[in-house]
C-alpha cells in the first residue's frame, strides 16, 4: 500500500482538480492556471528562451555546462494537458529539471491545443519543432512526452519514421495518452478516484478530436498504425493507479513485439502525473530513474529511426 506522503497528495489531486468535463475549455484552461505553483528551479539552466521553430514557438532550455552551439542531446518535449490544457509556463520547472538531470538541451513545445486546432494540429507542430531541432541545435534527438504529450511525442516519432527523418535516438513516454476508445480494463478499475477520471479524459478526446479520427487513425491512436517497427527504442512510465496503464502496458508490448527496444517502468502506487510533480518525494525519485534512462538512450542508440 502506498505511503502516507502518496495517499495525502492523491486526496489533494482527487478532491482539488478542476471537473473540466463540466467546463468549456477557456474555463478550465483558466482552472489550471489557476494552480500552476511558481517556478523553483530557475538556477536549474544557464538560460531559456522563447523562439520559433519551423514557425511553432517553443522555449528553449540551455544546461550548464553544455556548448549551445553544439549540444550532445537535445530533448524535444510535449506537454501534458489532455490536447487543451497547460503550455510551456506549466510545465516550465520539470523541463528545468530535465535539462539539469540529463544534460540535454530541452526544446518544449507550445504545440497548438484543441478544440481551437483539432488532430493532429499538436503531433505535427512537435513533428516540426524535431525538424528544426535536429536542423538548428543538432546532437542525439530524443522525444519526451506526459500524459497527452505521451501521445504527441509517439505520433511524432512515428511521423520521424514515415518522412524519413529526423532520426531519434529514443522516444519517452510519461503515462501516455494511447486510444480514444477508453476502453482498458483500467479505466474501469481506477477511472475515478485516482486524479484523472475517465470522464475527463472522454472529454478531453472530445476536444481534440471533433467529429471524429483523422485518416489515418494512427496520428491519434498509435496502436492503430500498420506497423510499430523501425520506430525508435522507447522508455515508456507508467503508475498503476492511473486509468491510462492499461492502454499503455500495451503500447509498450506492441513495440516490443515489433522489434523495438522498449524499457517498461512500473509504478505500482502511482497515479497519473506523478512524475512531473516537484515537490514530491516518489515524483523525484521517478525522475532520478528516467533521467538515467535518457542518457541510457543517448550514450547507447546511434539512430532508430
Amino acid at each position: 500500500m502506498y505511503d502516507q506522503e502518496v495517499a495525502n497528495l492523491l486526496r489533494l489531486l482527487d478532491e482539488g482538480f478542476p471537473p473540466v468535463e463540466r467546463m468549456d475549455p477557456l474555463e478550465a484552461r483558466a482552472a489550471v492556471a489557476a494552480r500552476v505553483q511558481p517556478v523553483a528551479n530557475l538556477e536549474d539552466v544557464r538560460a531559456a528562451r522563447d523562439v520559433l521553430a519551423g514557425g511553432v514557438p517553443v522555449r528553449v532550455y540551455e544546461p550548464h555546462g553544455v556548448d549551445r552551439a553544439d549540444p550532445a542531446v537535445t530533448i524535444v518535449f510535449a506537454h501534458g494537458g489532455g490536447f487543451v490544457l497547460c503550455d510551456v509556463d506549466s510545465h516550465d520547472s520539470f523541463c528545468r529539471s530535465m535539462a539539469r538531470g540529463t544534460g540535454a538541451t530541452v526544446v518544449s513545445v507550445d504545440y497548438r491545443r484543441a478544440p481551437e486546432h483539432r488532430a493532429p494540429a499538436a503531433a505535427e507542430d512537435t513533428y516540426a519543432a524535431l525538424v528544426w531541432a535536429a536542423g538548428t541545435l543538432g546532437g542525439r534527438l530524443v522525444v519526451v512526452g506526459d500524459s497527452a504529450g505521451g501521445n504527441v511525442a509517439a505520433v511524432a516519432a512515428s511521423l520521424a519514421r514515415d518522412r524519413g527523418g529526423p532520426t531519434l535516438s529514443g522516444q519517452v513516454l510519461l503515462y501516455p495518452v494511447i486510444d480514444p476508445d477508453c476502453a482498458s480494463a483500467t479505466y474501469a478499475s481506477h477511472g475515478t478516484g485516482y486524479y484523472l477520471t475517465a470522464e475527463a479524459m472522454r472529454w478531453y478526446w472530445r476536444q481534440y478530436l471533433g467529429d471524429g479520427l483523422p485518416e489515418p487513425a494512427h496520428l491519434v491512436a498509435p496502436l492503430r498504425a500498420p506497423t510499430l517497427a523501425g520506430l525508435p527504442p522507447a522508455v515508456v512510465v507508467l503508475g498503476r493507479l492511473d486509468p491510462l496503464h492499461g492502454e499503455g502496458v500495451a503500447y509498450a508490448r506492441a513495440l516490443g513485439a515489433a522489434g523495438v527496444p522498449v524499457v517498461l517502468r512500473e509504478y505500482p502506487d502511482m497515479f497519473h502525473g506523478f512524475a512531473t510533480i516537484g515537490p514530491f518525494t516518489a515524483g523525484a525519485s521517478a525522475r532520478a530513474v528516467l533521467w538515467s534512462d535518457v542518457r541510457d538512450l543517448t550514450r547507447e542508440v546511434a539512430g532508430g529511426c
